[in-house]
């Protein structure tokens, strides 16, 4: 299977990438000319991680039958400071809320993602060090 996106300049620094029949804007900070009209495309791969072991744990769990009411993904990435400045430390924070979640069942979840699983943690784990840690509020 491939993937095709298509990103067109629209002036300045901003770019219009087309996905799947979506629309994202894409642009700089003031500081370095853009107008600040959409995300950085650093962000953007953060974003695609968050969104991609998202989805897995959450369909692991609902094979495990796990229930919970709610799941909010943090990802922060530490930029190197030299140029070409990439993520060299990427933190994934799972929050899960729900009551009286079995925390091993959702601990293999998000291994099975972050290790078998998730493309995304792949690619981006062989220039950063990826870590997670679980928080579950009930």
């Amino acid at each position: 299977m491939n993937n095709k996106v298509n990103v067109a300049w629209t002036g300045e620094m901003a770019f219009e990438a087309e996905v799947n029949d979506f629309k994202i804007i894409l642009d700089a900070d003031e500081k370095v000319g853009g107008k600040n009209s959409g995300p950085r495309p650093k962000a953007l791969s953060l974003v695609s991680l968050g969104g991609c072991t998202g989805m897995d744990v959450v369909s692991i769990l609902k094979k495990m039958r796990v229930a919970f009411d709610d799941l909010n993904i943090e990802v922060t990435g530490e930029l190197t400071e030299e140029h070409p400045k990439y993520y060299h430390k990427i933190h994934v924070i799972y929050t899960f809320k729900g009551k009286d979640l079995p925390l091993a069942k959702l601990e293999k979840a998000v291994n099975l993602s972050q290790e078998r699983y998730c493309g995304v943690n792949a690619m981006l784990s062989k220039a950063a060090d990826v870590t997670n840690e679980i928080i579950i509020e009930e």
